[in-house]
């Protein structure tokens, strides 16, 4: 809530159940949690292609694409993390509301800044994945070559070497990218979506499956 009495949200004609007709889903967030290197871009990547071909209304929120722009901000301390997972929380929150898919790819480091993007949603419609995947396996992808910044210690509060990772503890959809390949990785969230009723029967006719 705003700490300014003055704002007060302001409706619109529109609701979000009408969006949702129009896009035959749910506007729901599909959060994607874990170590640098462990998959998560990439295949958040993928899941957006599977979904726009469905014809779902999909959008990405990648960790460094937002913070060359509305969080570039912010600096990787612990204050700061707590802030940058906040900042996506709420703009997940409006893309939900405008009854679009949104895919999140950030580190989100700890649980309990999961659960507070967590708690702005309701109905079911926040999707935690982890993308799971040992230590050694990113440091040894390191796409990035960040792992050995981190250990050469030019890198500071760098999750995994220097900062800790709390992974979650009750996840919607569990990934373990050391053994499953992207597509296998795409498969079952699409599956997860579908058995929950997340997406209309012509929309799972188009993934391929009887609805």
């Amino acid at each position: 809530m705003s700490n300014n009495e003055n704002v007060v949200w302001h409706e619109g004609s529109v609701d979000r159940k009408r969006r949702e007709a129009i896009n035959r889903h749910r506007g729901l967030t599909i959060w994607f949690t874990g170590l640098s290197g462990s998959g998560k871009s990439t295949i958040s990547v993928a899941l957006e292609e599977r979904l726009t071909n469905m014809g779902c209304r999909a959008y990405r929120l990648d960790g460094d694409n937002v913070r060359t722009g509305l969080n570039r901000d912010l600096s990787f301390t612990p204050e700061d993390r707590i802030e940058n997972i906040r900042r996506i929380g709420e703009v997940a929150k409006l893309f939900r509301d405008a009854g679009i898919i949104n895919l999140t790819a950030f580190i989100s480091p700890y649980r309990r800044d999961r659960e507070m993007a967590r708690a702005l949603s309701h109905d079911n419609d926040f999707v935690e994945v982890f993308v799971d995947a040992p230590l050694d396996t990113c440091e040894q992808r390191d796409p990035k070559g960040l792992y050995k910044k981190a250990r050469a210690g030019s890198i500071p509060n760098f999750t995994g070497i220097s900062a800790p990772y709390e992974p979650p503890e009750n996840p919607e959809v569990h990934l373990h990218t050391e053994r499953d390949d992207v597509t296998s990785c795409v498969d079952q969230i699409v599956e997860y979506l579908i058995v929950n009723s997340y997406l209309e029967n012509s929309l799972v006719a188009a993934a391929g499956r009887p609805a």
